[in-house]
């Protein structure tokens, strides 16, 4: 699987999670995907009620909001993102234990180094896959 993601859309997302510190940030990947390839239209950055730098949660009202969105729009659900404010950017044992939708595609964002490591992965019945996730223009 590839998740194509816009660069604008990534420069967000690190913006986002940055403002979040020290507590972990998250959101919602929308858009299309056909085969092998996801391509994200839309990202709904949510707010962590959790304001924990260890876990997230994803408040169900702003992300009720982001599904009537993603309808009104016509995309599709492709996943969610949250950050790793100091470890590195793969799913940790709560990650994938809360990893409920075998279809989604997963973005992890690390902030635990000066420069910012993204990487995307599905996961179903405790196991993970990386994904390929391209970056462009």
């Amino acid at each position: 699987m590839t998740v194509r993601l816009k660069q604008g859309d990534y420069d967000a997302i690190v913006a986002h999670a940055k403002a979040g510190l020290p507590n972990e940030s998250c959101g919602l990947i929308a858009g299309t995907a056909e085969g092998g390839l996801k391509t994200v239209e839309k990202v709904y950055l949510l707010s962590n009620p959790d304001q924990s730098p260890e876990h997230f949660s994803i408040d169900p009202g702003e992300q009720l909001a982001a599904v009537r969105d993603m309808r009104a729009l016509g995309l599709s659900p492709l996943g969610n993102f949250h950050s790793h404010p100091s470890t590195p950017a793969r799913p940790s044992g709560e990650d994938i234990r809360l990893a409920y939708d075998s279809k989604a595609s997963y973005l992890i964002l690390s902030l635990a180094k000066e420069t910012p490591v993204l990487k995307a992965f599905g996961m179903a019945d405790g196991m993970v896959a990386p994904q390929t996730l391209e970056i462009i223009p």
